[in-house]
């Protein structure tokens, strides 16, 4: 099974699964109440060499357009929605903003984001600072953006 396609299968099995009632992990990422997280993909750390950064961060955007690409087909364009605000009006205005929207916005600059079935399934890159890994996240929830 090619990468794309595995994504695809983690985000059918995203929307196909209830929701738990207290979050924690799950066999492909985090789930809470009203969401699903999936870590489609995972870079390499950089801790000792940065040289390859912007490589990588480019490898990752074009594997979420791939994969925006298939999912457009299913449901239409995405509407492409900005995080840093989640983040300004947490940290500055100490609004408590609802998960999974809470951690998207610490990490996650944009997001692909598609309305389908009553649920919202996004797309975005996370990467939480210069020598931690790149991720291609998956996002599953019922809980509209703030």
């Amino acid at each position: 099974m090619t990468t794309l396609a595995r994504h695809l299968a983690t985000i059918d099995l995203l929307r196909s699964r209830p929701f738990p009632v207290a979050s924690g992990r799950s066999d492909v990422g985090e789930s809470g109440p009203g969401f699903h997280t999936a870590e489609l993909s995972t870079s390499e750390g950089f801790w000792d060499d940065r040289s390859r950064m912007e490589i990588v961060a480019a490898q990752f955007e074009a594997e979420r357009e791939a994969l925006a690409l298939l999912l457009s087909e299913r449901w239409g364009e995405p509407q492409v929605f900005g995080l840093y605000s989640l983040f300004v009006r947490s940290v500055e205005d100490g609004e408590e903003i609802p998960e999974p929207w809470q951690v998207l916005g610490n990490s996650v600059p944009d997001v692909h984001l598609w309305r389908v079935d009553g649920l919202w399934v996004a797309l975005g890159i996370s990467k939480w600072d210069t020598e931690l890994p790149y991720q291609l996240l998956a996002v599953v929830t019922e809980t509209d953006p703030p």
